[in-house]
């Protein structure tokens, strides 16, 4: 069996967790065997799943950077302890330099970095991610992307392998009882809702996305807006939304389980982002019969269905406006899998694809 180490921050429910989640629970694992290394102290939201699977989860110390020092004597320890990891794959963009370092210096032969954006976030190691953006390529022996602007962004030149952000379609197909069912459960009778799914968080730009939903209420006093996701801004958001008056028409819904069935009960999907790779909620949300409003930062190749448009940030929140309401000439949802057929973006005939790709690499290095 090969088993693969794959590295991420944690494994909560969020777009890259879920896409991982998507490949693990269709990969064979009588051949394959997914581990995972967060940097979390805590337990995460799949990790009961992992265990379930056959999966291990360990607990890397925090990617602080005064804790560097015990950070690479840690993982130095680790893969003295673990010598069966031939294999790491790391999906924390530019921070991957890390982990693939100590990798290298550990002897472990295959190093992938996934690059999942398209940007680096300005938090306070910005100057720190932008120099291990110009290492990255120094460490990793494999490169992958969730895109071609992904894979540009952290790679350059660099040749990289695109590996699509694949979900279960089924589980999001349209389903007319699911939409009546999760509304009378949410409460909601005729009202317009706009729906948003994703980390309260800089990239993601809630700020603008209040400011557009605030001009919406305007034009529809039926439009309510529903949060999907928790994250560092929500009390700035919470406080945007207070001083607008219209706290009683934004539903903050937390972290869910249940996000196939909230997208039944949307009526339009905005994701206004300042930068992204490949969305997994716009796949999602597209699987689902969505209409669809992507920020021109999003990456034309999320894109698979008529009922999808990217609009720029530089129009108004007005203009937003208009194009949500818009919509509602396209209201009729189906599901009708004309769009979806021959996706891509399908886990079931996507896994084939990475599985094939860890094979190759395993077999690769140890006729090497």
């Amino acid at each position: 069996m090969i088993r693969i180490l794959q590295v991420v921050n944690d494994m909560h429910r969020a777009g890259l967790e879920t896409m991982l989640m998507n490949y693990y629970r269709n990969i064979d694992r009588s051949q394959i065997q997914f581990d995972f290394l967060t940097h979390r102290p805590n337990k995460s939201d799949y990790d009961d799943e992992i265990i379930a699977m056959g999966g291990k989860v360990y607990y890397a110390p925090r990617l602080y950077p005064q804790n560097y020092p015990h950070y690479f004597k840690w993982m130095k320890k680790f893969f003295a302890e673990h010598p069966e990891y031939q294999i790491i794959h790391s999906h924390i963009d530019t921070m991957s330099f890390l982990p693939l370092k100590a990798a290298k210096k550990a002897g472990v032969p295959v190093r992938i970095a996934h690059s999942h954006t398209t940007a680096i976030d300005k938090d306070y190691k910005y100057i720190l991610k932008r120099y291990f953006k110009t290492r990255i390529n120094s460490v990793a022996t494999h490169r992958l992307a969730c895109g071609e602007e992904a894979g540009i962004f952290l790679f350059g030149k660099k040749e990289f392998t695109v590996i699509p952000n694949a979900v279960d379609a089924e589980k999001f197909y349209f389903n007319e009882e699911t939409r009546k069912s999760k509304r009378d459960e949410l409460g909601f009778t005729d009202e317009f809702v706009v729906g948003h799914v994703g980390r309260i968080s800089y990239p993601k730009n809630h700020e603008f996305l209040i400011r557009i939903f605030h001009e919406l209420q305007k034009k529809d006093d039926k439009a309510v807006l529903t949060l999907v996701g928790v994250g560092e801004k929500e009390a700035d958001v919470r406080r945007q939304i207070k001083e607008l008056g219209i706290e009683d028409k934004v539903r903050f819904l937390g972290n869910r389980s249940d996000v196939a069935e909230l997208y039944q009960a949307m009526d339009v999907f905005v994701l206004p982002s300042r930068f992204e790779g490949v969305p997994v909620v716009g796949i999602e949300a597209q699987f689902a019969d969505l209409p669809c409003l992507f920020s021109d930062k999003t990456p034309v190749e999320v894109k698979f269905s008529e009922k999808c448009q990217f609009i720029g940030l530089d129009q108004s929140p007005e203009d937003w406006a208009d194009k949500i309401l818009k919509t509602k000439e396209s209201a009729l949802r189906s599901n009708s899998r004309e769009d979806i057929v021959n996706s891509r973006y399908d886990i079931k005939s996507a896994h084939d694809f990475l599985e094939a790709y860890y094979k190759n690499q395993y077999g690769g290095n140890r006729n090497g």
